[in-house]
């Protein structure tokens, strides 16, 4: 059976309706997703496949198939870290809240564990803020090769990078189009964030979720996708960053099974703020004036890494806590955020973002 023959197959089983729809199995959908990328599939079938497998909700084989399939497309790279920090956050932005977690990565090198972010310009159903227009608002090279990358993370004076997935997996990226068309969250938006182009010795997958039945849907991903460990987080529009104001929670996974799982509390680490998040300023809100809106929040965040205490602080303080107590660096929150709180406070983490551009 060719691409053609095996794609009209499996839309007959999975659009036909809420009751008569079809799974298929992981190697359909691991075969299905490869015909996609390697443009075997035209436009209209791949945007069938699309919807049809999330309007019957995709299957935990489904879901392996297409990650399983992403894998095979990307350009990856082994680095000898012992332990790097994958931050995960949704490729399609943030559109309410101001993405505190562009500034992790630095953080995290500092605080001695190397850290890789990745996303893209802008893709559907957000088309929010992305980490790639915040890197350029600092002067970032948001357009490095995987080696460059890969030598960003084992220099000792940096320790993190970001890539972009045009870089690391070409085939995926060359269907932002074709998603924008579809409007709607697809598989591909669960599952991109989870292929993780570059590996240390131990990669600990770092990623954010709002709906409660994800955490093991996420952690099982990560288990396929060779991470060795996976900390979910319920975070402020699906990102790594929790609320400041109320409680959450934080799901522990190591070889995919679950270790932990623990209410977490703001208050707990000594955050006490009347707003769970920042919000945009009014002048920015419908993502109005993009580019000084990035320049804003790299404002924020450089201030955040110089020591200035707010909100943006907070929120860096809370969620490098949660990494330093998933991996073992401490054994308590609390103690994990004395340690983050001093190394904001020496300012040494903002050196890692000045003049290295490359």
């Amino acid at each position: 059976m060719n691409s053609a023959e095996l794609m009209h197959s499996i839309i007959q089983r999975i659009a036909t309706g809420p009751e008569l729809s079809k799974s298929i199995s992981l190697e359909e959908s691991e075969l299905a997703m490869k015909a996609i990328l390697k443009n075997e599939i035209d436009e209209v079938q791949s945007a069938i496949f699309l919807i049809a497998m999330r309007m019957k909700r995709e299957t935990t084989d489904e879901n392996i198939g297409i990650l399983l399939a992403l894998l095979s497309s990307i350009n990856s790279r082994q680095s000898s870290v012992e332990n790097l920090i994958d931050i995960g956050d949704p490729y399609s932005g943030f559109n309410r809240s101001i993405p505190i977690s562009s500034f992790l990565p630095p953080l995290l090198a500092e605080l001695g564990f190397p850290a890789v972010i990745h996303g893209l310009d802008s893709v559907s159903p957000k088309f929010g803020l992305t980490h790639r227009h915040i890197y350029k608002a600092i002067n970032q090279n948001v357009d490095l090769s995987i080696g460059d990358a890969l030598n960003r993370i084992e220099d000792g004076s940096i320790g993190w990078t970001y890539i972009d997935q045009s870089k690391y997996c070409k085939p995926l990226h060359d269907l932002v189009p074709l998603r924008n068309k579809l409007v709607k969250r697809t598989v591909l938006n669960t599952v991109e964030s989870l292929i993780g182009p570059i590996k240390g010795i131990n990669t600990h997958s770092i990623l954010g979720y709002v709906h409660k039945p994800y955490p093991p849907i996420y952690a099982s991903l990560a288990d396929q996708a060779g991470f060795s460990s996976s900390l979910l987080i319920r975070g402020v529009e699906g990102g790594v960053v929790p609320s400041l104001r109320q409680k959450g929670m934080m799901v522990s996974y190591f070889k995919g099974e679950e270790k932990d799982r623990v209410d977490i509390d703001p208050k707990v680490i000594g955050i006490n703020r009347e707003l769970r998040a920042i919000s945009f300023p009014k002048e920015f809100e419908g993502l109005k004036n993009r580019d000084l809106l990035a320049a804003y929040v790299a404002e924020l965040g450089q201030s955040a890494l110089s020591g200035k205490v707010g909100m943006f602080y907070d929120g860096l303080v809370y969620s490098a806590s949660l990494i330093l107590w998933h991996i073992g660096e401490e054994k308590t929150l609390l103690a994990a955020s004395e340690k983050v709180r001093a190394v904001l406070d020496s300012s040494n983490a903002l050196a890692r973002i000045e003049d290295k551009q490359n």
